[in-house]
């Protein structure tokens, strides 16, 4: 079996935020990212992982004003924290908006967070396969590290014996 070369993304996590914090957040024109919320959910308890999205042509501050968490039950303990890309250079704004994208996908259905319903069930699979993410700062409950190569369907069914200890 031929495995892809690797397609490393590389997250810097910063936080927490609460969501008065949002209009100091920086808004400078390229402020984009990926971001999680954690709160309360009425089956999970509180100070949970609740959603995993992205700001992509627009700054990570805008978008996560757009989706109202000012409205949801005990909003005061709401946290954000905001993730950016980094490496060794600096991507097209092409390549920069597909890794955000790969990202965003790759974490959602890895964590499975609650309001992240629709997306958990639908992995663009063949696109993810070579992806592998390292989470470094704040990237709280996220894991580490996580490989497409893991959580897709590149390795299944196994191709390898299974080997058994006797």
């Amino acid at each position: 079996m031929e495995v892809a070369k690797t397609h490393l993304i590389q997250i810097q996590w910063e936080g927490s935020f609460k969501l008065i914090d949002l209009p100091t957040l920086k808004n400078e024109e390229t402020d984009y990212g990926i971001y999680q919320i954690y709160g309360k959910h009425p089956i999970y308890g509180s100070d949970v992982l609740l959603y995993i999205g992205k700001a992509d042509c627009q700054t990570l501050g805008k978008r996560i004003s757009q989706e109202n968490w000012i409205d949801t039950n005990d909003s005061n303990n709401t946290k954000i924290y905001i993730g950016k890309l980094h490496g060794p250079t600096i991507p097209s704004e092409e390549i920069w908006s597909k890794e955000i994208d790969l990202a965003e996908r790759l974490l959602i259905y890895v964590h499975k967070p609650a309001y992240n319903s629709k997306s958990i069930s639908s992995l663009p699979d063949t696109e993810l396969q070579s992806v592998h993410i390292l989470n470094w700062g704040h990237h709280r409950d996220l894991l580490p590290e996580l490989s497409g190569l893991r959580w897709t369907s590149k390795l299944y069914p196994l191709e390898y014996e299974t080997y058994r200890w006797e």
